[in-house]
C-alpha cells in the first residue's frame, strides 16, 4: 500500500460509502496515534498535539489550515495554550472517507517537521 503521505485527496460525493471497519483497520496502522472517536454517531479521527505554548499551537493551526486548503478538505481544529485538537472526518458522508486517513498521516508529517 502506498504512503498516505504521498496521496492526493480525491473529491468525496455525497452518497458515497463510509469505510467499513475492515478499511479502518488497514489504514491505521499509518496513523497510529490518531483516535477513532464517534460524535452525533459520526466517526472521526483525532489527536492531541502539544506545544510549549500558544505562539507553537497557533504556528501549527497555520499550517494544518494550509494543507487543508491545498488539499481541499478541512479539519475541525481547536487550539489552546500548549495544544491542538485536529479532528478529520468527511462531512458529505457523515464519516471516515480514506481522504481522512490521508490528511491525517500529513498532520503527523506536518508536527514532525516542527517549522
Amino acid at each position: 500500500m502506498a504512503q498516505l503521505t504521498q496521496i492526493k485527496c480525491t473529491a468525496c460525493r455525497k452518497g458515497e460509502p463510509t469505510l467499513t471497519d475492515a478499511e479502518i483497520a488497514t489504514l491505521q496502522p499509518q496513523t497510529p496515534e490518531w483516535h477513532i472517536v464517534e460524535r452525533g454517531s459520526v466517526k472521526r479521527l483525532e489527536r492531541v498535539f502539544t506545544f510549549a505554548d500558544f505562539r507553537e499551537a497557533l504556528a501549527f493551526t497555520d499550517r494544518v489550515g494550509e494543507l487543508a486548503e491545498s488539499e481541499g478538505h478541512h479539519p475541525a481544529l481547536l487550539t489552546e495554550w500548549g495544544k491542538v485538537t485536529v479532528t478529520w472526518w468527511t462531512h458529505k458522508i457523515k464519516g471516515l472517507h480514506r481522504n481522512d486517513f490521508i490528511m491525517a498521516a500529513k498532520t503527523d508529517q506536518l508536527h514532525a517537521m516542527k517549522g
